[in-house]
């Protein structure tokens, strides 16, 4: 069985910055992709960056330039440095986790989700 724990949320003022950590545990053979969405009220959940085990990234257009995902392969955990925040950034956070387990079966998980706040 695999495990996400996801933290780094908060109430940041417009400009400032957060860290989002998700670190993933337990029957892992090999994770092939870690991903961050996002939330908001009255908005459809949007991809905000992802990154597979050989490094290749991708962005949501709004986050370019202001977010940075990163990866720790040997502690299976990923990042998202959230640099000049806007209001418009405000969103439960989630962390996606895919791979393989030690038994070779698929996982899809998800975080439990991580509130930030953006504060105008």
């Amino acid at each position: 069985q695999v495990q996400l724990v996801e933290s780094g949320g908060g109430l940041v003022q417009a400009g400032g910055s957060l860290r989002l950590t998700c670190a993933a545990s337990g029957t892992i053979f090999r994770i092939n992709r870690m991903a961050w969405y996002r939330q908001a009220p009255g908005k459809q959940r949007e991809l905000v960056a992802a990154i597979t085990n050989g490094g290749n990234t991708n962005y949501a257009d709004s986050v370019k330039g202001r977010f940075t995902i990163s990866g720790d392969n040997a502690r299976n955990t990923v990042y998202l440095q959230m640099n000049s925040l806007k209001p418009e950034d405000t969103a439960v956070y989630y962390c996606n986790v895919g791979g393989l387990e030690r038994i070779f079966r698929n996982f899809d998980l998800w975080g439990q989700g991580t509130q930030v706040t953006v504060a105008s």
